[in-house]
């Protein structure tokens, strides 16, 4: 293997020869002025992909998903999320710290979905001793697995009856669709806002858009710009975004056929334990000896392959660099690994 089989996220991704073109060729202006043209393409492509009037391109999942709070928020405002959605657990506290909005975090399910009765519950009476209400985000993929369509039509039907605008932290949400062969508007136009990554799977270097009505993305846009995410010649940037989305939403499936072939791989190895149920998408997640927690990384890393062990189950990601070859290599490293570290 001349090159490195990076599985520790789908962030990794290297830009192809069309993107670098696509990059190289952009037509740019001043994004602060509303004068990039290739932004405004991208922006246009976004909202019309996810169901929504308008989007606004941002720097990244972390910074759309603190946007969409202090846009559908006030200080003293409160937003729903699961306790292990990336949004309230893994995003800096941003919400309380940045926009003063104060997370209520409910238990998730292993699929990703928030118990709508524990939801109707958490809504907050019209009583100045609480905090108030105001908006129910989720997460698509949640670990790899795709958020129910039935779930979704029935938390956002929950949130409309309370008054809850609904945001989706849709980081992977692309590949959500391309599992569950349905086109990606039918998801975002769910939902009042959309955050949705290109620099993922879709494979750009970097960027997020964040989708809505063309009030919301004006409101967005404000907010963009008090917190330090205004750009200037961003188009280099959106050319990316363009070329992902026009090349590689469809594609996606591939990843998911290599989770399943590195996932059957490894589960031939007795000293793995390989969550079957897990792999719908791109993420495969597995159970190792405690052992070979300290051995095992640096023995791939020698061999070319890339992987966080840091607890388990550990994930490990497929995407557009991972091939077919690859996934034989890691397969045959992993048990060249066992083979030479016995348990016994």
């Amino acid at each position: 293997m001349n090159s490195l089989v990076d599985l520790r996220s789908d962030t990794t991704t290297q830009p192809s020869a069309g993107m670098r073109q696509a990059m190289f060729e952009a037509e740019v202006g001043d994004d602060v002025y509303g004068e990039d043209p290739t932004v405004l393409a991208l922006e246009q492509t976004a909202a019309e992909h996810l169901g929504h009037e308008a989007a606004l391109f941002v720097s990244s999942g972390t910074q759309s998903n603190l946007i969409a709070l202090l846009t559908h928020c006030q200080r003293g405002d409160e937003y729903i999320a699961g306790n292990q959605a990336h949004s309230y657990l893994e995003e800096g506290g941003g919400g309380a710290v940045l926009a003063s909005i104060q997370p209520q975090p409910l238990p998730n399910e292993t699929d990703g979905t928030i118990d709508l009765e524990a939801i109707r519950k958490a809504i907050k009476p019209d009583d100045f001793h609480f905090a108030r209400t105001r908006l129910l985000c989720l997460e698509n993929t949640f670990f790899g697995r795709p958020l129910p369509l039935d779930y979704i039509e029935q938390a956002t039907l929950l949130a409309r009856q309370h008054g809850l605008s609904i945001h989706l932290d849709g980081a992977r949400v692309f590949n959500a669709a391309v599992k569950q062969s349905v086109p990606p508007a039918t998801i975002g136009g769910c939902f009042d806002s959309v955050s949705a990554c290109l620099s993922k799977g879709l494979g750009a270097p970097v960027g997020t858009v964040l989708c809505g009505s063309r009030e919301f993305i004006d409101a967005a846009r404000r907010w963009r710009k008090v917190v330090g995410g205004g750009w200037r010649q961003a188009g280099i940037l959106a050319a990316a975004g363009i070329y992902a989305l026009k090349n590689n939403v469809a594609r996606l499936a591939e990843d998911h056929n290599k989770a399943n072939q590195l996932a059957e791989g490894l589960a031939r190895i007795d000293e793995i334990e390989v969550d079957e149920a897990a792999i719908q998408t791109n993420m495969v997640f597995i159970n190792l000896p405690e052992v070979a927690a300290t051995t095992l990384s640096p023995f791939l890393r020698d061999n070319g392959i890339l992987i966080s062990v840091e607890y388990n189950p550990v994930r490990l990601v497929t995407h557009l660099d991972i091939t077919d070859e690859g996934i034989r290599h890691v397969i045959s490293t992993f048990e060249t690994y066992f083979t030479q570290h016995p348990l016994n």
